[in-house]
């Protein structure tokens, strides 16, 4: 009896120590497993979270890249487009470095290499946007940023080392875009002093377009629809220049950016009874309606009178404005108040009809800046005296349209 027991005693050890064998191997399995799901849990969020933070820095320096841009977009900008280009460069690299990406607290870009600048417009043969990097007038801004082994930044792992995975490389892009405008609109809701910066002056096409003509030093451009002969302006001067610098017009001084007097009279050259002031809104607009517009801007309930509460080209390209033919004298202290400042202005092909009775065909807006004016005396001395500018601004809509020189674009928007 006594060695049966030893015997089975025997049997029973043999068997738990087989069992603590099998425990044991599958303990060491499971702790590989264990470390794994440790290192994919760890280091992936850890490259989830570098990714979003790489991805943040991205999409904010394309954007303050792309306001920077905008600077010397068309005739009309503070700085050159070269020097533009430059200081959009240098925007996009210190945004990036104001963020921390992963384990680093100051993150490096490349300023040639991981910034492009470009020009985003509509291509209507193709009806899609075509993206031409290099080629002006710039309002899209690319930017990239690394974390790769190339830059000798790739991101450290710390469990996946074990499993052999060292590092990670990152990459992220951002590109931004002013995109050009085909009207304005104020959305409900919105404060009832927001207001949009628009001119309630007129001008015609062919005077613009050979002011455009004279800025680039052409005769077969935009300027050359119509010609002088059906009394478009030609004389152009420079005889005033903007200060970016002090904020301020200065007059008897050259910045290289010619001037056009919008007063209707006979000093345009332009044949009388068309330049004037068009109603944006009640179609019996007053004077101090008018005055109010100069000075602060078109309002929600100016726009409460248009289709869609919406300032808006048709689809055949037109916006049709009622107005009054000439400007009168007692707006002369609103436009003193506001040189110096950027407005947009509607440009008109057509004129119908006379006096308060007349209907403007508009066909675009263009950004000018207030430079001086005078609506008293005698003829040859009234003037509203402008220069082209750029007009960036939130409340423009964007349109599926061909970026111009003269475009009224859109505040940045992030297209990718």
């Amino acid at each position: 009896m006594q060695k049966l027991i030893q015997q089975r005693r025997a049997v029973a050890d043999c068997q738990s120590s087989e069992r603590r064998g099998a425990i044991l191997v599958f303990a060491g399995a499971l702790l590989v497993v264990v470390i794994g799901v440790a290192a994919f849990t760890v280091d992936f969020g850890m490259v989830t979270l570098t990714k979003a933070q790489m991805q943040n820095a991205s999409d904010s320096a394309a954007h303050a890249a792309v306001l920077e841009i905008s600077r010397g977009f068309g005739p009309g900008g503070e700085i050159t487009e070269d020097e533009a280009e430059s200081v959009a460069r240098a925007a996009a690299i210190d945004m990036v470095s104001r963020f921390r990406t992963g384990d680093v607290l100051v993150t490096d870009a490349d300023l040639i290499r991981d910034v492009r600048v470009g020009r985003r417009t509509w291509n209507e043969a193709s009806q899609t946007w075509t993206e031409d990097w290099g080629v002006s007038p710039y309002n899209m801004v690319e930017v990239t940023v690394r974390r790769t082994n190339a830059d000798t930044t790739a991101l450290p792992m710390t469990f996946a080392q074990i499993l052999g995975r060292d590092n990670f490389e990152l990459t992220t892009r951002s590109t931004a875009a002013l995109q050009p405008g085909n009207g304005f609109y104020i959305p409900p809701g919105a404060s009832v002093d927001e207001t949009i910066d628009i001119l309630p002056i007129a001008l015609d096409l062919g005077s613009w377009n050979n002011l455009l003509d004279e800025v680039y030093g052409t005769s077969t451009g935009a300027g050359a629809v119509g010609g002088d002969g059906l009394g478009y302006a030609t004389d152009f001067d420079d005889e005033y220049a903007w200060d970016s610098v002090n904020r301020r017009v200065v007059s008897g001084d050259e910045d290289g950016v010619v001037e056009i007097n919008m007063y209707p009279d006979l000093n345009s050259r332009h044949a009388p009874g068309n330049r004037g002031t068009v109603d944006i809104g009640h179609s019996g607009n007053s004077t101090n309606d008018l005055k109010r517009q100069i000075v602060y801007g078109i309002n929600a309930y100016d726009l409460s009178f248009m289709p869609n509460n919406r300032l808006e080209f048709d689809s055949s390209g037109a916006l049709y404005l009622n107005g009054d033919t000439g400007i009168s004298a007692g707006m002369q202290s609103s436009l003193e108040s506001i040189i110096g400042q950027i407005r947009a202005i509607p440009i008109f092909i057509e004129v119908n009809g006379q006096g308060n009775n007349a209907t403007y065909t508009i066909v675009k807006f263009v950004g000018v800046r207030i430079m001086d004016v005078k609506l008293s005396g005698g003829p040859k001395k009234r003037h509203l005296t402008v220069q082209p500018a750029v007009f960036s601004d939130n409340h423009v809509l964007r349109g599926d349209l061909t970026v111009n020189v003269d475009s009224i674009l859109s505040q940045p928007v992030l297209i990718r």
